[in-house]
């Protein structure tokens, strides 16, 4: 059953227990703090707390923390009157007040500067906020949900996110899997993404050669649901047939499942086969790292406790390289993000 009402479908015993949490926590009116991989749904999961809540006829705000520049966070959260600063030429509402009776929805928090952090920690405490421009102190009534695609506490601990503010968007807190830990709900959600492609283009319905589904069930996915989203769609439309085979790109690096469960050779020496297992290890710990940060190679660094340019050519090494954070896939304007 898909309870998010988008394409995020599953039944693995990781999935339903997202969706038990998600019940539990919209029936109680307290920050949420949601935590997991880009790309794993993040946004889905915030908008099922809300329109699973009281809540759910109100509005759901979401804002890019990260898009936010330092000079305006005060405006985009609160507002501001005319005069307030030179182009404020009308009165105009902040996010806040916007969002008033629902839901605001802070997506990358942690890319929240100092000052943003402050700002939004003085409004957490009393739910109090004045307009830039204006004399009177407002009062808001909204929910705040809140996604960080990196570990606070870890960022907390380093100094670079407050750990009072980490408290107070911590009250609940929801992991979401990655989609390698879903097992079996690649192919649901492959047969979901198919339907939805044959309900928008029309191009008739097509399945997927079992050789792909093979190799697709034991993919590391590290863009997630977001990244089974963005190839589907392309191999939809530009395949010809109604039988889809799909050959892994060479930039995905599938782990093979002889690689996963046959046990090493035996004629291997002690430090070659250690040195094989480092190998592994660090490929994949890396793989899961870069997903943690959304691709960030500086924050991946942060998280890893190592320099950058020690990172950097790990990931060399690997041929993993930086990359920017995963986006959906658009062949056209047509393709929502």
């Amino acid at each position: 059953m898909n309870f998010w009402g988008d394409p995020l479908v599953g039944q693995s015993p990781a999935f339903r227990e997202t969706a038990r949490l998600v019940a539990r926590m919209a029936a109680c009116d307290a920050p949420v703090l949601i935590e997991g991989e880009t790309g794993t749904g993040k946004e889905l999961a915030a908008r099922a707390i809300h329109y699973q809540s009281v809540r759910q006829n109100g509005p759901f705000i979401p804002v890019n923390c990260g898009a936010i520049p330092d000079s305006l966070i005060e405006s985009e959260l609160f507002g501001h009157r005319k005069g307030a600063f030179t182009d404020a030429r009308e009165n105009q509402p902040g996010l806040v007040t916007l969002a008033e009776g629902g839901t605001l929805f802070l997506d990358e928090v942690d890319a929240l500067s100092p000052k943003g952090q402050v700002t939004l920690l003085r409004f957490l405490q009393d739910q109090e906020f004045r307009p830039l421009g204006s004399r009177r102190v407002e009062h808001g009534n909204v929910r705040v949900l809140a996604a960080s695609n990196a570990s606070l506490p870890l960022l907390a601990e380093r100094g670079t996110f407050r750990a009072d503010l980490l408290y107070r968007l911590r009250i609940l807190c929801l992991e979401l899997a990655p989609l390698r830990e879903r097992r079996g709900d690649v192919g649901l959600l492959a047969s979901w993404f198919l339907d939805a492609c044959d309900a928008r283009y029309g191009l008739g319905a097509k399945v997927i050669h079992p050789d792909s589904l093979a190799w697709m069930g034991h993919y590391h996915w590290p863009g997630n649901i977001r990244e089974l989203e963005n190839l589907l769609y392309r191999e939809y439309l530009l395949s010809e047939g109604p039988v889809m085979q799909i050959e892994p790109p060479k930039a995905m690096n599938p782990i093979p499942r002889e690689a996963q469960e046959a046990p090493p050779p035996s004629d291997l020496t002690f430090h070659r086969a250690k040195a094989r297992a480092v190998e592994a290890f660090e490929r994949d710990y890396l793989v899961g790292l870069l997903g943690m940060a959304g691709g960030n190679v500086s924050l991946a660094a942060k998280l890893a406790g190592k320099e950058r340019r020690s990172l950097g050519k790990l990931l060399k090494k690997y041929g993993l390289g930086s990359a920017p954070r995963q986006k959906r896939f658009q062949l056209d304007e047509h393709i929502s993000a």
